[in-house]
């Protein structure tokens, strides 16, 4: 049997070591456009940051290290068509233009999400770079040794990472925003406490300039200001455009594979496209929600390496369900941890939700202790079931511990009762006596009440 994956980072890579590994003697191959394959995309802000000085360790497993397994990588190979009705893809050599038919008995289209380009004036100069592969960042931490002032358009987690990135260089960054505040995935009361710790927290080094876009870059050959739509105009030495990403499906919609209705390619449980022998998995693939049983597209690594390994599973004759996401994150800068699980009140109120929230903040452990720090934590719970319907936590190192602990309870209907009868660790140097997560629902449950 002929397995053929389109795409080679985190769920093309996991696909194609399972698929190995469960039938040893299957021919596997990769298609990657990229010179690299399995690779920690989530880690190149870092790299950037010079938390680590050697980009070749975010390689996870190099090309030869494929080829020793048994599995055939064929890098800087574009596949530009998919035939269904032949089991045929059409594959473009990069480098000499050619062009060749492949067969596949099993096809996996792994082939991710791109940065979303904003129609902005000059934005073909050089000195403006997105942040997807190894190579953009190589190329955006050489720029930024050379550069003072650096722009970033968007307010995810990306730029988040980035900020933090340039700030420990000592750079200035000036970030633009369309939304009220940065990180506007989270409800507005969390991430407005978030845009001020950043400000708080950069040395006078970051500007945040919220509801507004950029409409032109000035500059000849090089990207040497910005301006934005409402007339703020500004000096730069580069540009991060981090404006999101959107799933790359558009070999897959050409050859008659149901699209979604988030955008992506619409998949079952078992990661299978509408026409038999074709799974998609990864950024490109459509999500189902757990609480809401709703499509939802997330892009995160951890969610394409499951996605993955269930499409292998099932391409090689098994049968293995992916259940959904929660969307559950974590993003650090500086000191402060911020992470989420589950639907966001704005979330959860637009797919007809009655919620009801609670917003507490507390100390991290007890008092007395060093080092002790505030958590703030939101929970939000429906009305009429009293279901948990998603926490968000922001604050010291550990305030992703306390939105692990719900995430568990979600995938399981949880209710704010359940919560309650949680039995939770304690010890001085961990937690309060009363945890956080415990107040919370308390006064949660007074309000359902």
């Amino acid at each position: 049997m002929r397995i053929i994956i389109i795409g080679g980072v985190a769920a093309g890579a996991k696909a194609a070591a399972k698929s190995k590994r469960l039938l040893p003697d299957a021919e596997v191959h990769i298609y990657t456009e990229e010179e690299f394959v399995s690779y920690s995309a989530c880690g190149l802000p870092y790299y950037i940051a010079g938390d680590f000085e050697d980009w070749h360790k975010l390689i996870v497993r190099t090309v030869e290290e494929f080829e020793k397994s048994g599995v055939n990588v064929h890098i800087e190979s574009q596949v530009t068509k998919i035939l269904p009705a032949d089991k045929k893809i059409v594959v473009r050599n990069i480098r000499n233009n050619s062009c060749q038919f492949v067969e596949y008995d099993k096809l996996i289209i792994a082939t991710g999400s791109k940065p979303v380009i904003p129609d902005i004036r000059n934005k073909e100069i050089k000195g403006i770079y997105t942040l997807r592969g190894v190579e953009d960042g190589i190329a955006i931490r050489e720029r930024m040794m050379n550069a003072q002032n650096i722009t970033i358009i968007g307010g995810g987690y990306i730029s988040l990472e980035l900020v933090e990135a340039f700030v420990k260089n000592n750079k200035n960054v000036t970030l633009v925003e369309r939304a009220p505040f940065i990180l506007p995935v989270f409800d507005e009361d969390i991430s407005s406490l978030i845009q001020s710790y950043v400000l708080e927290n950069s040395n006078n080094l970051v500007k945040i300039i919220n509801d507004d876009t950029v409409s032109e870059f000035i500059g000849k050959e090089e990207v040497r200001g910005v301006v934005t739509a409402k007339g703020s105009g500004f000096e730069t030495d580069m540009v991060i455009i981090a404006a999101g990403v959107r799933p790359v499906i558009d070999i897959a919609q050409e050859a008659g594979i149901t699209i979604g209705v988030t955008g992506a390619i619409k998949v079952n449980s078992r990661m299978q496209t509408n026409i038999p022998d074709i799974y998609a998995c990864g950024d490109c693939a459509e999500k189902v929600n757990m609480i809401s049983n709703t499509p939802m597209w997330v892009p995160l690594g951890s969610t394409a390496n499951k996605e993955g390994r269930i499409a292998a599973i099932n391409a090689c004759g098994g049968v293995e369900d992916f259940e959904g996401i929660l969307g559950s994150a974590v993003v650090r800068y500086r000191g402060l941890s911020m992470s989420m699980s589950g639907l966001t009140e704005k979330e959860a109120q637009k797919l007809g939700f009655d919620t009801v929230s609670v917003v507490i903040t507390k100390r991290d452990k007890a008092g007395y202790m060093p080092e002790v720090q505030n958590v703030t934590l939101k929970l939000t719970a429906d009305r009429r079931s009293h279901k948990v319907l998603s926490a968000q936590a922001i604050g010291s190192t550990d305030a992703d511990k306390k939105v692990n602990t719900v995430s568990v309870g979600l995938i399981r209907g949880m209710t704010v009762e359940d919560l309650l009868d949680v039995d939770l660790t304690y010890a001085p140097p961990f937690s309060t006596s009363i945890d956080i997560l415990i107040s919370a629902a308390r006064i949660l449950k007074s309000k359902l009440n």
